[in-house]
């Protein structure tokens, strides 16, 4: 993946997709906009991704040939790549499953496309590298047994590396940076995922269960801490997690989940 300080500029986009009208509708206004675009209906489509090495999925969930949110679990253990679903499937359920599965954002049909171009330039802002970080922070940032190097972008928990995507790694380095300051869930979707989510609070709580899930090991002390109708913050050095809720700790450790 190269480094690009336009995350529109040269992007490839792989459209997965069954139904000829979203596809003529969403390849054409991509096109138009310079984006290389790959269309399958989910037949092959691992083999295809494989070979073209998209910079962006825009997922459909109900695919004729394959299921849609297998596809997003297979794509995600495979890349880092951004996978927006884009669905019929309206349902908070259907939601919460697809950002569990590892996808970064969720649209339902039908949409608008120019909020469909936004969302999609956001994520790619996530997920391609850009030429310069847009604003000052440490190269690197230590929490305990819990390395993380804002450069390269790589976390390390006891010595080993931990695989992170890179919406999960953009919401542990804002949390990181602004180690012991109370973050509200308004705050981390615009800085994460852009104006315009401050609503999306299950992205929060599914992305929170996930970093917790990788970086908090049974029996550790809690690494993110829940402040009840407030937000979260990584407590700064030398505090206590006190006021952590039960359901944090009866969650850590866990699969993530949706609260």
């Amino acid at each position: 993946m190269t480094t690009v300080s336009d995350p529109m500029v040269a992007a490839k986009v792989l459209i997965i997709e069954d139904d000829p009208n979203i596809v003529d509708l969403i390849r054409s206004n991509l096109v138009v906009r310079g984006f290389d675009t790959v269309v399958s209906a989910g037949s092959r489509v691992i083999d295809l991704f494989d070979l073209e090495q998209p910079d962006m999925v825009l997922l459909d969930l109900m695919l004729p040939e394959a299921d849609g949110f297998e596809l997003c679990r297979e794509l995600r253990e495979r890349s880092p790549v951004g996978i927006i679903v884009v669905s019929a499937r309206g349902g908070e359920q259907d939601k919460v499953t697809a950002l569990n599965m590892g996808a970064d954002d969720y649209m339902t049909k039908p949409f608008g496309i120019e909020e469909l171009l936004a969302r999609i330039r956001a994520t790619l802002r996530r997920t391609r590298p850009a030429e310069s970080p847009a604003e000052p922070a440490p190269a690197k940032i230590a929490i305990d047994s819990l390395s993380i190097n804002l450069v390269s972008k790589q976390v390390r928990l006891a010595g080993a590396e931990v695989r992170l995507t890179p919406t999960e790694f953009a919401l542990l380095r804002e949390l990181a940076v602004n180690r012991g300051k109370l973050l509200s869930r308004a705050h981390l979707l615009r800085q994460v995922w852009g104006h315009g989510y401050e609503a999306e609070t299950e992205y929060i709580r599914v992305y929170i269960s996930r970093l917790r899930a990788k970086l908090e090991p049974p029996g550790s002390k809690p690494l993110i801490v829940t402040r009840q109708r407030a937000g979260y913050l990584i407590p700064a050095e030398g505090r206590s997690a006190a006021g952590t809720g039960s359901a944090d700790l009866a969650g850590r450790g866990r699969p993530p989940q949706a609260s």
